[in-house]
């Protein structure tokens, strides 16, 4: 009895509740937070599959993705009522995504139209060096001074564009205007409001700012980006601030409950990790890496290779915050390399020990470019490669090469971020999921030269979700006035070697990126179906052609003996 009293007691205790989801680009999950105390409660995540249907492309689908949100809800409520928590206590619900991923769907029939092509996918490299051959001077920083970025696969615009070039039924549903496009946030809300029975379609600043059809100064749509890219603007998501009331849950087990809080995923860790004064940054350790600078409510243009982004606009009537961005598309995906490739681990906790079980690299240098290389070189025809091998390298040097790998590229992006605001950073606050692994952390604080700090609670993306979704006019139940914001327990990693050896082996690691580049060209001759075919290298097939010559040549001599 007395059990049942203190638990009940306890839920009275809780106050209002706030959830988010977060979709990202290898899981999904849901987590509830205590409003006033930024406490986690609960919360489940499902794994997302991703496929890869030719070399470079990489999708998902958006059915299941809509599929594992419905089931992390229910098991998230699942586990919340077997804690005793009452889920009629969660007031508000926030959505944080992977950016730029791109979805058309019909919204006569609410089915996609085809597979979301995800950030990292590179079919796009040969529309992107056509639009860059287009531009004066071949610029592909043409755009940036209304987009803040370089024209790249990474982007949403080229990805919309090879959706109406390359699939009919796309094409025609945005000829007969049944067509429309989003992020994954503009996805999941729509569906989650209605679908096609009234679902609001609509995205926040921070997912806009990442398509390239958005001007970051106006905070809209800008028609001649729309025109540059071929893009109706009729089929775009209507934009709305990070934080207000976008619509209601339409069913479930939270259905009447608002959705009013919307942020990319790194805008929402910069919200997490409180990041609201200018010049206070985070780097994120995803799939990819991305470290963000706040810049204050002015757009600062960088010189350096990094993106000029929206990180927040936390109300109808707030000022837009801006962003400098670094971004580094593999950090976390070479682990899944390494364990679905090359089968060298069987989960992400072994690669820690194997690294951890020589505690060098003995040399060999490893540069993941298996998507080009982003920040800060924007070079879409690098290559991975991995060098300075010798007959004593082992798998455990490999593994301990590639953790070196993620700190020495945001060695670099942190360089950028210095050279550009003029005052360097004198420690990095650090979340994500790559931040469990404690020797990557120590790496990182020894390759930087600063201390490394990572909040003892990981999920700050989710966090800052929540955040928005709380504070949202209509909903207010999360203050993020300074003096309301609660204080984060985290713990210091302090760098170990000396710097001389630290920029010893960053030298050698820039050595490493200069021979990475340049390796790929677009559009290979092909063999009618999209492979290059052995004659398109001009000395295989010389040689090839040289060698038929010698064995007809020699068939020839043996038939005059």
């Amino acid at each position: 009895m007395q059990g049942t009293m203190a638990a009940s007691s306890h839920r009275i205790m809780l106050g209002p509740l706030v959830a988010a989801i977060d979709q990202g680009t290898s899981s999904t999950r849901f987590l509830v937070f205590n409003s006033k105390t930024a406490e986690l409660l609960s919360h489940h995540q499902v794994e997302i599959k991703q496929s890869f249907p030719k070399e470079g492309w990489v999708e998902e689908d958006p059915k299941e993705i809509l599929q594992s949100v419905y089931e992390c809800m229910e098991r998230t409520c699942e586990k919340l009522t077997q804690l005793n928590i009452d889920i009629s206590n969660i007031k508000a619900i926030g959505v944080t995504n992977q950016r730029e991923t791109t979805l058309v769907w019909d919204k006569e029939t609410g089915e996609p139209l085809y597979n979301a092509i995800v950030w990292l996918d590179l079919r796009t490299q040969s529309t992107v060096e056509r639009l860059i051959n287009k531009t004066p001077g071949r610029n592909k920083n043409h755009l940036k001074h209304k987009t803040g970025l370089p024209i790249s696969t990474y982007f949403s615009a080229v990805k919309l564009r090879w959706l109406m070039d390359n699939v009919d039924e796309v094409r025609e549903a945005v000829v007969s205007h049944r067509a429309m496009f989003g992020t994954v946030d503009s996805w999941l809300i729509w569906c989650l409001t209605g679908g096609k029975s009234g679902g609001v379609h609509c995205t926040d600043v921070t997912n806009a700012s990442r398509t390239m059809l958005f001007n970051i100064h106006t905070l809209d749509w800008d028609p001649e980006l729309c025109k540059y890219f071929g893009i109706p603007m009729e089929i775009l998501p209507r934009v709305r601030s990070s934080s207000e009331i976008y619509g209601l849950m339409k069913s479930g087990a939270l259905s009447g409950i608002p959705i009013s809080g919307c942020l990319g995923d790194q805008s929402a860790a910069l919200v997490g990790q409180m990041c609201f004064q200018d010049g206070q940054a985070k780097n994120t350790y995803g799939t990819g890496c991305f470290l963000l600078r706040n810049t204050g409510p002015k757009p600062v243009m960088s010189d350096h290779g990094l993106l000029t982004t929206v990180g927040y606009k936390l109300g109808r009537d707030k000022p837009a915050c801006y962003a400098l961005e670094g971004s580094v598309a593999i950090a976390g995906a070479v682990v899944r390399w390494l364990q679905d490739n090359l089968g060298i681990i069987g989960s992400s906790e072994e690669l820690e020990k194997l690294a951890a079980s020589v505690g060098t690299s003995y040399g060999c240098y490893f540069v993941p470019a298996f998507s080009g290389l982003y920040a800060p070189y924007w070079e879409p025809s690098a290559r991975g490669i991995i060098c300075g091998l010798t007959q004593f390298t082992n798998k455990s040097h490999l593994a301990f090469a590639a953790l070196e790998a993620v700190c020495f590229q945001t060695r670099e992006i942190l360089d950028a971020m210095n050279q550009d605001s003029g005052i360097p950073l004198t420690q990095l606050q650090v979340d994500g999921g790559m931040t469990s692994n404690r020797l990557l952390m120590q790496l990182q604080a020894d390759i930087l030269c600063i201390p490394v700090v990572k909040p003892s609670m990981p999920e700050t993306t989710a966090l800052g979700a929540a955040m928005a979704a709380g504070a949202a006019e209509g909903v207010s139940v999360w203050s993020l006035s300074p003096e309301d914001l609660s204080e984060v327990t985290s713990e210091k990693f302090e760098p170990q070697i000396n710097p001389e050896e630290s920029e010893f082996r960053y030298a050698r690691w820039k050595k490493a990126v200069q021979k990475s580049m340049n390796w790929e060209t677009t559009e290979p001759a092909g063999n009618g179906n999209g492979e290059p075919s052995i004659f398109s290298s001009a000395p295989l097939g010389f040689y090839i052609f040289g060698s038929m010559l010698m064995l007809v040549g020699a068939k020839y001599l043996a038939g005059l003996d």
